[in-house]
């Protein structure tokens, strides 16, 4: 029988090894990050994300910060390289970029995010200090805590957040009251008691924060946090299906138009039709006469019918990336607000611009639009909230228009990334925000993964990817708030001061 004694032992081998073999175990680490990924869509695998992420809360307790930091980083490097290099393809294969500036900006960011890991590791072994029963607090929240911030600071990056691992647990019933961070947080909190049970013998309370979040999880999952409102919408999703880079050639242009008309000219009983970000590859003064015969016949036939397109102003030199909804009389405009960093704006200063334009580099910004937009109301009186692309991932700025957004509307064109694991980690994360709000989600992308979501999460209708295809649905519409609806991120956002306390009584010590 192996005894508690036995697992020492056993460690204390392990911890050995590290110490003399450190560019071995950086590997290993890096390897422990790539295998992460396999937690996340399209894989699934979301049991293994306990079991990778065990060696990061061993180092932060074993390992002195130093070395903590480095294991953590190369962690971060695997995780992002192998769950976040299809930037690679959108700015090379499809943005046109030279192979030096793709291979740059996706090594930068791999390490920026690295970065945030290493900070981690090392804070969370400056806070536990060798003490085995800290885990159970400062693990979890150091971790949550920097996913937060990486996910807010300079724009956000929130992707491979560990709650999107979990979509598919029993944990997921934590989504409603505490978002994405708080399922986070649940499975940390379970990891940590392993260590407790390992090294400390408190077999009844380890055991208790090991399975606690399961189970309280999965009897969340059974609450209804929101109630039917009214009747569902008849809605039609219009995925059209034209590779990236054919889509803005002007040879396929005409063929593009002909192809969203016909969707819209065919009888159907459909309230509400949908196609995605920028299916018609114009602005909106460049098609006046397509969108007025789009408006005319859907004034025949009293449908709604929302579409991305881009929208100029000229005098101020201004483009916004925007979704246009029109009904029999009236024309209404959601402008996206939060843009994609070196992909919608560069946040370079002038001469880096200027340096950029001189080299021919992509160096125009769109103009973000407010982030207190009204609703897009549809022709039978629905409330939509409407988010383009890159809004989806933060879905604390999605909560402003609750309760009174009955449905959440997602346009995406999500041929950028090719065929590449991004399509599927989207469609995972507006999974999430289904879940977060108690709302159902109509997600229209260019050529996939299209879907409709229902307000659990489960996805109801999907479209092959890289066709095109046509689906249907009544959508259930909902009314009222979920906690997490009521309180967004603010309980994580409050992590801040207790690790910065914390930080500021190492420091009155001097053990930093």
């Amino acid at each position: 029988m192996i005894t508690n004694q036995d697992f020492k032992t056993y460690f204390n081998k392990i911890q050995s090894f590290f110490n003399r073999h450190q560019i071995t175990v950086c590997f290993l680490y890096f390897i422990f990050g790539v295998l992460l990924t396999l937690s996340f869509a399209p894989f699934d695998f979301y049991l293994l994300a306990p079991l990778f992420i065990f060696p990061i809360f061993y180092t932060a307790i074993f390992s002195s910060p130093r070395d903590a930091a480095r294991h953590s980083f190369f962690y971060g490097i695997g995780l992002f390289l192998s769950g976040s290099y299809w930037i690679y393809i959108s700015v090379y294969v499809f943005g046109k970029s030279p192979i030096w500036l793709a291979i740059t900006l996706t090594a930068a960011l791999i390490a920026f995010m690295a970065f945030y890991f290493a900070c981690m590791g090392w804070l969370m072994s400056r806070l536990i200090n060798k003490d085995v029963k800290k885990i159970v607090i400062f693990g979890p929240i150091v971790w949550v805590f920097i996913e937060w911030l990486r996910g807010w600071a300079f724009s956000g990056f929130p992707w491979l957040s560990l709650g999107y691992s979990q979509i598919d647990s029993p944990l997921s019933g934590w989504a409603p009251i505490f978002g994405v961070y708080g399922i986070s947080l649940m499975l940390l909190l379970s990891i940590s008691g392993c260590f407790l049970a390992i090294f400390k013998n408190n077999y009844k309370l380890s055991f208790s924060i090991i399975i606690l979040p399961w189970l309280i999880g999965y009897g969340l999952q059974t609450f209804d946090w929101t109630t039917v409102h009214g009747e569902p919408i008849k809605t039609t999703i219009v995925q059209g299906g034209i590779p990236q880079d054919k889509k803005w050639l002007s040879e396929e242009f005409a063929t593009t138009l002909d192809i969203y008309r016909n969707t819209a000219t065919k009888k159907s009983n459909s309230d509400l039709i949908v196609w995605p970000e920028v299916a018609i590859p114009a602005a909106i003064d460049q098609v006046k006469d397509y969108i007025n015969s789009l408006q005319d016949t859907i004034s025949e036939s009293s449908k709604t019918l929302i579409f991305g397109i881009l929208e100029r102003d000229v005098v101020n030199h201004e483009i916004y990336n925007s979704v246009l909804l029109l009904d029999g009389k009236r024309r209404q405009i959601y402008r996206k607000h939060h843009l994609v960093p070196f992909g919608e704006y560069f946040p370079v200063p002038d001469f880096i611009r200027n340096w950029m334009r001189l080299m021919s580099l992509p160096n125009r910004d769109f103009t973000a639009g407010s982030g207190n937009q009204g609703l897009l109301v549809t022709s039978k009186g629905v409330n939509i909230a409407a988010a383009i692309c890159y809004e989806n991932f933060f879905g604390a700025e999605q909560l402003h228009v609750l309760p009174d957004a009955k449905v959440l509307i997602n346009v995406s064109n999500d041929a950028w990334f090719g065929d590449s694991i991004a399509p599927h980690q989207n469609l995972q994360m507006a999974r999430m925000r289904a879940i977060e709000t108690g709302r159902s989600v109509i997600r229209s992308t260019n050529n996939g993964i299209s879907a409709f979501i229902n307000p659990h999460g489960d996805l109801m209708e999907v479209a092959p990817q890289f066709e095109f295809a046509v689906i249907n649905m009544d959508v259930e519409l909902r009314d009222g708030l979920t906690p997490y609806a009521q309180m967004g991120n603010w309980p994580i956002a409050l992590l801040f001061p207790f690790v910065v306390g914390c930080a500021i009584i190492l420091v009155n010590r001097n053990d930093l």
